[in-house]
């Protein structure tokens, strides 16, 4: 591609055209077809050298079919587990790479964990926004949250102290990705995908984090933090012309009262969270004959659940 020498700032780029032109793909389509946010491209490009894209004279960034192959490769080991400080290695010289250094994803939990017990949260939003800088949503969610909100799990478990740490921890979590939701609504056209809490327990970490994988995935999102009568929920879905629903629950649910939810709402319907696993063998048989309703154990289950159908 023919660089020629700088022009004005405001003036039309026409080597970007004519790049575009000749199949070099612009920023925002690769993290449309990558999942990967602009954001993060940058970053992995500027602190690792991961992705160094051709560049017009006036700094338009410009990928091509081998850039977007290399961003799936790096993907590929971020969900193995491997923190974005040690692909590079693996990438270009995989024969040199004889052990892991140390386990970033840990460190970076153990960092997490001991802010939130201290209640500090702006070192708990400043660890976040650091690492969300640098890993798409699907691969912070499967390496980050999940495993702390486990661990976190089994410390509260009768301990002193718990209650205050839980309440802290969830409410940043909701109000964290509350705020990023509503950003994203701002941006977003089209029909939004419903989620509602069933488990009529106050702040549902999953919920969230499944309400931010959908909005991530550029999809409006709205999210109902408490369970709806039935009769309500058709209605919602009638005024808000929604895609799908997502009902979140993480306890024993009342089938019979969530086939009754269900009944007139005309869009697909996903079921998710801990209830799916106490009450599989019933909702097995439900999926089977109801078409439109499906099933999700968790936030990135559901997450791709959605992304296969279409819905998102």
């Amino acid at each position: 591609m023919k660089m020629p020498s700088a022009t004005h700032p405001h003036e039309p780029d026409p080597d970007y055209q004519q790049a575009l032109d000749e199949g070099w793909l612009p920023i925002r389509e690769v993290a449309r077809v990558t999942g990967v946010n602009a954001v993060t491209l940058r970053a992995w490009e500027r602190r690792y050298g991961l992705v160094v894209p051709q560049r017009t004279p006036k700094g338009h960034r410009l990928f091509s079919a081998g850039h977007v192959q290399r961003i799936h490769d790096i993907l590929t080991w971020l969900n193995r587990g491997v923190a974005v400080s040690q692909v590079k290695q693996l990438l270009d010289t995989p024969q040199a790479f004889s052990s892991p250094v140390e386990n970033d994803w840990q460190i970076l939990r153990q960092n997490l964990a001991q802010a939130i017990c201290r209640l500090a949260e702006r070192q708990v939003d400043d660890l976040f926004n650091q690492a969300m800088a640098l890993y798409p949503p699907s691969t912070l969610c499967e390496q980050l949250l999940l495993p702390l909100l486990a661990e976190f799990e089994q410390r509260w478990q009768g301990q002193f102290g718990a209650q205050m740490e839980r309440s802290f921890f969830h409410s940043w979590l909701r109000s964290k990705f509350g705020a990023r939701i509503y950003h994203n609504n701002r941006q977003l056209r089209g029909a939004p995908l419903l989620l509602v809490n069933q488990s009529d327990l106050p702040l549902e970490p999953h919920l969230w984090l499944s309400a931010w994988l959908i909005s991530s995935s550029d999809c409006p999102v709205e999210v109902f933090d408490w369970p709806l009568p039935v009769g309500e929920l058709a209605l919602a879905v009638e005024h808000l012309q929604a895609r799908a629903v997502l009902l979140y629950s993480s306890k024993a649910s009342n089938l019979k009262h969530v086939m009754k939810l269900l009944h007139n709402v005309s869009c697909p319907k996903l079921i998710a969270g801990p209830t799916v696993c106490i009450h599989h063998s019933e909702l097995s048989v439900t999926t089977r004959e109801l078409p439109d309703v499906f099933l999700a154990e968790d936030p990135l289950s559901a997450h791709r659940a959605l992304i296969q159908r279409g819905l998102i």
